[in-house]
C-alpha cells in the first residue's frame, strides 16, 4: 500500500546524502515516484557526472514504486497549472502534487514553496 509520493527533490536528499535523507529512507518502502519525476532524477544525476547506466542502477537499488504518467495523469497534471503557475511549480513538480491528489497521501519535497499550496494534499518538508 502507497503511503506517500516522493518529489525528485526528496530523492535526490537521500542519493546526495543532505539533510532529509533519513526521514526518505524511512519513507521508501511503502512510497512511489512519478515517472515524470524519475527522469528527473536521472537527469540531475547525469547532470553531476554520474554515467547514464550508474544512476539507473542507483535508483533501481532504491526500493518506491514507480508510477506510469499516463494520459488522465497529464491532464490532471495540466488542470493544476492554473491553481500553481504564480508559485512557479513545474511539470514535473504538478506530476508530483497529482499524484499525492489522486492517491490521497502525503507528498515528501524539501520545496518549501509547496507548503503554500492550498491543492488538498498534505505536504511533508523533509527538511
Amino acid at each position: 500500500m502507497i503511503e506517500a509520493v516522493l518529489d525528485s527533490s526528496a530523492v535526490l536528499a537521500e542519493l546526495f546524502r543532505e539533510p532529509g535523507a533519513d526521514a526518505v529512507r524511512a519513507a521508501r518502502p511503502t512510497a512511489c515516484i512519478s515517472a515524470v519525476n524519475y527522469g528527473e532524477v536521472l537527469a540531475k544525476l547525469v547532470e553531476e557526472g554520474v554515467p547514464p547506466a550508474e544512476a539507473e542502477y542507483a535508483l533501481e537499488r532504491m526500493v518506491f514504486e514507480v508510477v506510469d504518467a499516463d494520459k488522465r495523469r497529464s491532464v490532471e497534471s495540466a488542470r493544476l497549472h492554473q491553481r500553481t503557475r504564480r508559485r512557479g511549480i513545474s511539470l514535473g513538480d504538478r506530476y508530483c502534487l497529482q499524484l499525492a491528489i489522486e492517491l490521497g497521501v502525503p507528498v515528501l519535497t524539501t520545496d518549501r514553496r509547496w507548503a503554500e499550496l492550498d491543492l488538498g494534499v498534505e505536504v511533508e518538508l523533509i527538511r
